[in-house]
C-alpha cells in the first residue's frame, strides 16, 4: 500500500470510528429515562392531573414515539448536520453555545499547544545533551515540578499571588477585552503557564531518554568527524528520530489535559470555554448541551488520534505501507 492510499484509509477509518461513537451514543440515549418525560410526569401529579397522558404527549412532542429506526435516523441528520436541539441553560442552539465556548478555549489552548510542542522536545534534547550536570538536573526540575503539581491547585496559588496579591491580572477573565490584545494576553498568561508546565514533564522525559539513545549513535559520531556544528547535529540527526515515538506521548499528553485540565483551569480562572461550559451543563442537567459537548470532545479525540497517524508518515521514511493490509 502507498502513503496516498494509507492515508486515505486512516481518514476513512476515522470516519468510521466516528459513525460507530454516535451509534452508540443513540443506543445509550434510546435505553437511558429521558430526564423532559420524567419531569412532565412530576409536574403533572404536582398539579393534579394525569401523569401518564403527560408522559404520552411529551414522548409525542419529542418524537419518542416513533420506531426506533426513525429515530435512529433522525439522530443522524441532526448530528451531521449540526442541528444539536436547544440549550436551556445557555438560552440558545447547543452549536451556538458550543461555538462561542470554543472562542474562549482557543484563545489559551492554541498558544499552549505551541509551546508545549516546541519547548518539551527542545527542554528533553538540551537535557539529554547535557546529561547529569546541573542543568539537566534543572531541566528535569522545573519540568517534573509542573507535571507533579496539580494544575488546578497550582492555578489558585498564581491567581491568589498575581491576581490578589499583586494585582497583576484580573481575578475573573474579563471576556469585555479585545481578544488581540496586551490586556487579554497579561490575563491569559498564567492560564497558559499552568498548562505548559503540567503538559511538557511527559514529553520531556520522553524526548530525553530517545535523544540520549542517539547521542553516541555511530551517525552521531561520523556527523562530528565531519565537522558539523552540535546545533544542527541535534536538529538533523536526534531531533527527528525521537520524534517519531515521541508523537504518540505528545497527542495523548495534549489530549489528555485538554479534556481534563482545561476544565480545571476554566473553572479557576472562569474562563466562558468549553470546560467550564461542559461543568455547569452538568451541574444544569442540560441534556442537549452536555451531548453536545462530549461528541465535540469525541471528535477531537478522533482527529488527535488521526494526526498521531500520519505523523509517523511525515516522521519516520522508513515506514513502509506495501505490505499493509486494509
Amino acid at each position: 500500500m502507498g502513503l496516498a492510499r494509507y492515508v486515505a484509509f486512516r481518514v476513512a477509518w476515522a470516519a468510521v470510528v466516528s459513525f460507530i461513537i454516535v451509534t452508540v451514543t443513540f443506543g445509550l440515549l434510546a435505553a437511558a429515562p429521558n430526564p423532559s418525560v420524567q419531569k412532565a410526569a412530576t409536574q403533572a401529579a404536582l398539579e393534579g392531573g394525569n401523569p401518564q397522558e403527560a408522559i404520552e404527549r411529551q414522548r409525542q412532542l419529542r418524537g419518542l414515539d416513533e420506531p426506533l429506526h426513525v429515530r435512529y435516523l433522525d439522530f443522524l441528520r441532526g448530528i451531521y448536520t449540526l442541528e444539536w436541539g436547544w440549550s436551556d441553560y445557555a438560552s440558545q442552539p447547543v452549536t451556538a453555545a458550543l461555538a462561542n465556548a470554543i472562542f474562549y478555549t482557543a484563545q489559551y489552548s492554541i498558544p499552549w499547544t505551541v509551546l508545549t510542542i516546541l519547548l518539551g522536545p527542545l527542554i528533553g534534547v538540551y537535557s539529554a545533551a547535557n546529561k547529569y550536570t546541573w542543568r539537566d538536573h534543572a531541566a528535569t526540575g522545573f519540568a517534573f515540578f509542573g507535571y507533579a503539581i496539580p494544575n488546578f491547585f497550582f492555578g489558585i496559588i498564581l491567581l491568589l499571588i498575581f491576581g490578589v496579591w499583586l494585582e497583576w491580572i484580573p481575578i475573573v477573565y474579563q471576556t469585555s477585552v479585545p481578544t488581540f490584545s496586551l490586556a487579554n494576553a497579561r490575563q491569559l498568561a498564567i492560564p497558559v503557564f499552568v498548562l505548559v508546565t503540567g503538559s511538557i514533564g511527559a514529553i520531556m522525559r520522553v524526548s530525553r531518554n530517545e535523544s540520549a539513545a542517539f547521542r553516541n549513535a555511530t551517525f552521531m559520531k561520523t556527523a562530528r568527524a565531519k565537522g558539523v556544528s552540535p546545533l544542527r547535529a541535534y536538529a538533523y540527526h536526534v531531533m527527528r528520530p525521537t520524534l517519531v515515538p515521541l508523537s504518540t506521548t505528545l497527542v495523548g499528553q495534549l489530549l489528555a489535559i485538554f479534556l481534563g485540565s482545561s476544565l480545571l483551569v476554566e473553572v479557576v480562572f472562569g474562563i466562558p470555554g468549553l470546560g467550564r461550559l461542559t461543568f455547569n451543563a452538568l451541574i444544569a442537567q442540560d441534556t442537549n448541551l452536555v451531548l453536545g459537548s462530549t461528541l465535540l470532545f469525541t471528535f477531537l479525540a478522533v482527529v488527535g488520534n488521526l494526526l498521531e497517524d500520519l505523523a509517523f508518515t511525515v516522521l519516520d521514511p522508513r515506514i513502509s505501507y506495501d505490505d499493509r493490509e486494509l
